[in-house]
């Protein structure tokens, strides 16, 4: 069994951009560093991390799950919560409820200081099959955890926009 304690001065950050390809970087708008706590810990129903966004930068697109239920806490900083086309202010002890919808649950929350990080304990159940939302970009991710044919857990990711065009029986013999 994992250790189920874990000190926030002991969490091993890695720069957000290494999670993506070169030919598929963030664009300037976001800056961040994630640390995963969750399997570390030894969480089974729920994904943690803490999210350190960059003074003056986001961490994801706006976006909503239709599955997922996700809150994070403030543990430093302040900045600004996006949800559909409302905005707060947020600040050090701030906990936020961002439950599963439509497009009018999406989701962002961005550093607004020009000088201070904003660090963010992010929980998020995981459950699978998910489909993710992007309203500004109008993409859909999904992604699921299913038995492949060993029988261990087989991660399947995609992103797609609906008017992509492919039809039902496209492509089949």
């Amino acid at each position: 069994m994992n250790k189920p304690i874990i000190n926030l001065d002991e969490l091993q950050y890695d720069p957000w951009d290494a999670r993506f390809p070169p030919d598929d970087r963030p664009s300037e708008r976001y800056g961040a560093r994630r640390a995963a706590v969750g399997q570390r810990i030894g969480a089974r129903k729920l994904g943690y991390n803490v999210t350190i966004l960059l003074p003056g930068k986001r961490a994801f697109p706006r976006h909503n799950h239709r599955v997922n239920e996700e809150l994070f806490v403030i543990l430093e900083g302040v900045g600004e919560l996006v949800v559909g086309d409302a905005r707060w202010p947020v600040r050090k002890g701030d906990i936020i409820a961002c439950p599963p919808g439509g497009p009018d649950t999406a989701h962002q929350l961005v550093n607004t200081s020009p000088e201070q990080e904003l660090e963010v304990l992010s929980v998020s159940t995981l459950e699978t099959p998910d489909i993710v939302q992007y309203p500004d970009s109008g993409k859909l991710g999904y992604y699921g955890r299913f038995a492949g044919s060993d029988g261990k857990p087989e991660l399947i990711v995609g992103l797609c926009r609906p008017d992509d065009g492919v039809r039902y029986w496209d492509g089949e013999a």
